[in-house]
């Protein structure tokens, strides 16, 4: 074969190895379209939560969007590391289930130390922009509500609780959110409350309430009864 057909067949081999497929475009065309999508759930999600602040100032308000946003995308970022070595510790052969559980935790271990760092910056620097009950609304943001909503259940269900039972309810569910916001999911922020409102029940046994009855009672008063015509 001529030396030039040699060449240039070898620079057509080489440009094809180099070219990515088809398949490689649609991948990263699809990964980039979930990027996109992801952010402006994020965006939307957040803008929501700063809403109902009532910061009337424009700069201070966009530095408020933009400290929940890297909040959210910090968590993101530490729960994919996270859950992507917790996957590989699984790939272990079941001979190694105790060299798979070290590595296991040592994932775990690791994520909860970048989240406390990423927690404790994040507050510091909302403290500065914003008033203890706005910083207080965006946790609430952050975890739907749930300290609001289930304080407010528990005394619909107890109306018989002292102020000292109150006040441990609402220190353990505020406890809750405090760990809570810093979840990868809905699902496992609803789990860490699930975990918290396990302490509380046991609490409440322990003070002679029997929930499972009081719940039956408050099923009982919501009853409608029908008149008969």
């Amino acid at each position: 074969m001529p030396r030039y057909l040699l060449n240039a067949t070898i620079i057509g081999v080489l440009f094809l190895i180099a070219l990515p497929s088809s398949r490689c475009f649609a991948a990263d065309a699809a990964t980039a379209d979930e990027e996109v999508a992801y952010k402006r759930v994020i965006n939307d999600r957040v803008g929501k939560i700063v809403a109902k602040l009532g910061v009337d100032d424009a700069a201070k308000r966009a530095r408020v969007h933009k400290l929940i946003e890297n909040y959210y995308f910090g968590l993101r970022e530490i729960h994919d590391a996270r859950d992507a070595k917790v996957n590989d510790a699984a790939q272990t052969p079941a001979r190694d289930a105790t060299i798979a559980n070290a590595w296991n935790k040592v994932a775990q271990d690791q994520a909860a130390l970048k989240l406390v760092d990423l927690h404790r910056g994040f507050l510091a620097r909302l403290t500065v922009e914003l008033t203890p009950a706005q910083v207080e609304q965006v946790k609430d943001g952050l975890t739907y509500g749930v300290v609001r909503i289930t304080y407010d259940r528990y005394l619909e269900l107890l109306p018989d609780l002292n102020e000292e039972q109150k006040r441990e309810i609402l220190a353990t569910l505020i406890e809750a959110r405090e760990n809570a916001m810093d979840g990868g999911s809905s699902d496992e922020k609803h789990a860490i409350f699930g975990k918290y409102k396990g302490r509380i029940n046991n609490y409440l046994s322990s003070q002679g309430f029997d929930l499972k009855a009081a719940e039956e009672t408050l099923v009982g008063q919501r009853k409608v009864v029908t008149p008969k015509q």
